[in-house]
């Protein structure tokens, strides 16, 4: 298993996804997208895994500003989320090519 993970120091989830590796003594990167956003292909390869709509925090502070909920193309919804990192949905956990958004042990369960 390679798991790495992006979400910031602050979100309860990331919190509790940090202390679910280390439970379980799997070795995990932790990324702080405040710090290091996704990088374009990063991106791109948990898009096809959850979908572009799964990763935009719907809930953040500066969703209603940033109005990407009325953008249709894609490919302009994707640079907005890399200028605005907050905007994501944490924590957004990778292993390889598999990927999910949020907490979701019964998923990572079935890497192991």
């Amino acid at each position: 298993m390679n798991i790495q993970f992006f979400g910031t120091k602050k979100c309860f989830d990331t919190k509790k996804t940090e202390r679910y590796f280390k439970e379980r003594n799997i070795k995990y990167q932790f990324i702080d997208i405040n710090i290091k956003g996704l990088s374009k292909g990063e991106l791109q390869s948990v898009k096809r895994s959850v979908g572009l709509n799964n990763l935009i925090n719907t809930n953040a502070k500066d969703y209603k500003k940033s109005n990407i909920n009325q953008i249709r193309g894609e490919e302009l919804k994707e640079e907005i989320l890399l200028k605005n990192p907050q905007l994501l949905k944490t924590p957004i956990v990778r292993n390889g090519k598999d990927a999910t958004v949020g907490y979701v042990p019964e998923i990572w369960t079935t890497w192991e």
